[in-house]
């Protein structure tokens, strides 16, 4: 099964998960990497990106 750059970049790209509630947010890196976003459940700002399986 081949891979697709535009389902693979529309899965995973800019997409974190909340450590705290597991929620998922769309957003830049360098947002989360400067702590500038926070979940929208929990209000934590613990994300981590999302899992490549």
């Amino acid at each position: 099964m081949a891979k697709l750059p535009a389902a693979q970049a529309r899965l995973f790209k800019n997409i974190f998960v909340c450590k705290e509630c597991k929620a998922k947010i769309r957003t830049e890196p360098i947002r989360v990497i400067n702590g500038k976003v926070k979940c929208r459940k929990c209000k934590s700002s613990a994300l981590r990106p999302i899992r490549k399986k």
